[in-house]
């Protein structure tokens, strides 16, 4: 059975998006994933498919009801199954590589995208949705977060990218930042490529990667270092 991606969305036009281009686009038309996209708003029971309600305690915007959230998710879970039911939001837990493998060896995710000022508390309790947020900012709805997650599950399937062996030294893999890439022409604009990397040596280019790597995590992100240095 291919891999599942389950949208709740009040735009289900957005999507399969960038999903539909490049690795994700084709492993989708070659039956390795697939998605399908909820309309969160077909589940609402009033004539006027109301979604969102004031929220309790006073306050500006408006908070997306529980019941109607409810009935999306008992929609998805009868379509395809019980899936790992993912809200990604500011307040969730970092999204992680390794998150995001252990969703990519699973049969698939659900992904709740909210809108407004979020999703009634008690219905990711009840059904325990996890949290997860992509990084410490805000966006006008969970769409794009949702986007990148799949996008990010789907490119670890077998068979999606060309070159397996190529995931195994990108950022995150090794608990580092990935090294500095370099091309043609050797010598661009008055910079030269390192010349280890022109020398043929295997293990002095392995050694000399790993060493920008290590550079490159100290510098930019010691949250990672100190957990790296840990290990």
């Amino acid at each position: 059975m291919s891999w599942q991606a389950v949208v709740l969305t009040l735009f289900p036009d957005m999507f399969p998006g960038p999903l539909g281009l490049s690795l994700a686009g084709r492993a989708r038309d070659g039956t390795l994933w697939s998605l399908d996209a909820i309309d969160i708003r077909a589940h609402a029971a009033d004539k006027h498919k109301t979604v969102d309600d004031t929220p309790f305690g006073g306050g500006p915007g408006m908070v997306m009801r529980p019941d109607v959230i409810d009935a999306a998710l008992a929609a998805a879970e009868a379509r395809h199954g019980a899936l790992p039911a993912i809200y990604l939001t500011p307040r969730g837990a970092p999204l992680t590589q390794a998150r995001v493998r252990e969703l990519a060896k699973g049969p698939g995710a659900i992904v709740l995208c909210g809108r407004y000022e979020g999703v009634d508390q008690r219905v990711i309790d009840k059904r325990r949705v996890e949290e997860l947020s992509l990084g410490d900012f805000v966006l006008s709805g969970g769409e794009p977060a949702a986007i990148a997650l799949i996008d990010a599950c789907v490119r670890l399937l077998p068979g999606v990218v060309g070159a397996a062996e190529t995931l195994a030294e990108e950022s995150f893999e090794r608990g580092l930042l990935e090294y500095p890439h370099f091309t043609r022409p050797a010598d661009w604009a008055g910079q030269k490529v390192p010349e280890v990397l022109l020398s043929g040596h295997h293990e002095r280019i392995q050694a000399w990667r790993l060493a920008e790597a290590e550079r490159t995590t100290r510098e930019r992100r010691p949250d990672l270092w100190s957990r790296y240095k840990a290990a």
